[in-house]
């Protein structure tokens, strides 16, 4: 015959025991960082050329090489850096990031862009004579920089022309031109074959480095509006590229110095 009594202490204490499980168990445990270590590991010449690593990232070099190197279109003639107020490879990076930026202006906003501003420094090598490839345009513009279009008053227009003539720097420009006097002050500022009206806002595109203020641009800081393309600037060059065969290149006079 069965002790009942036992058997209910029996199970009392099993309950108790359950219970007291589950409590610890579901209990919040707090854990704290107490020490970090860490070791610097060097890259040695021997690491560098071991087979194993070179066999890995052979298949992947292959494929950025050969889309690199792809001919994409051909270049008349050499683009560089030389100029006192403008250079070859300034107005043709000005020109073609106006005529690729406008479109999608337009669709977005119902604007046209009229001028297209950028930095001399921004440029890093020339564009060669001969066939031209995406590598080219990675090795021009190496930078992340992206469209970006400002609204601006025509007291900032002549901003512009003003940091021009100061900084003494052939920065990119196309849309706009103008004329310094003998006293080294801006004049008949044109812009898209027009003369600057004074309650017009108009409308540029830079990049994203420039509109942030970078080499001392603040004009761009005091623009009406804002808009940011999403479209970098090396892809631009990629785009323009890909779609002609030849570069279009001009050679039209955008500042002119009186004597």
């Amino acid at each position: 015959m069965v002790n009942l009594k036992n058997y209910n202490v029996v199970s009392k204490h099993f309950v108790l025991l359950l219970t007291f499980l589950f409590i610890v168990s579901c209990s919040h445990q707090n854990y704290t960082v107490s020490k970090i270590e860490g070791k610097k590991i060097g890259i040695t010449d021997k690491q560098v050329g071991v087979p194993e690593i070179e066999k890995f990232i052979k298949p992947y070099k292959e494929r950025i090489d050969k889309d690199l190197n792809e001919v994409l279109a051909y270049c008349p003639e050499i683009l560089d850096k030389n100029g006192t107020w403008q250079t070859p490879i300034g107005d043709f990076l000005a020109d073609i990031t106006l005529e690729k930026s406008n479109p999608i202006f337009v669709t977005r906003e119902q604007k046209k862009i009229d001028i297209c501003l950028l930095n001399f420094g921004g440029i890093r090598t020339i564009i060669p004579k001969g066939n031209i490839t995406a590598r080219n345009a990675f090795e021009v513009m190496p930078f992340e920089n992206s469209a970006v279009v400002i609204g601006l008053k025509s007291e900032q227009i002549q901003e512009i022309a003003s940091y021009i003539i100061s900084e003494k720097k052939p920065h990119p420009l196309s849309g706009m031109t103008f004329k310094i006097d003998k006293n080294n002050f801006a004049k008949d500022i044109i812009i898209q074959g027009k003369p600057l009206e004074n309650d017009k806002i108009y409308y540029l595109v830079t990049s994203d480095y420039l509109a942030n203020g970078g080499d001392n641009m603040a004009f761009f800081k005091k623009g009406i509006s804002r808009i940011d393309l999403d479209y970098k600037l090396r892809n631009i060059l990629i785009d323009y590229f890909k779609e002609v065969d030849t570069l279009k290149i001009n050679h039209d006079v955008r500042i002119l110095k009186e004597k």
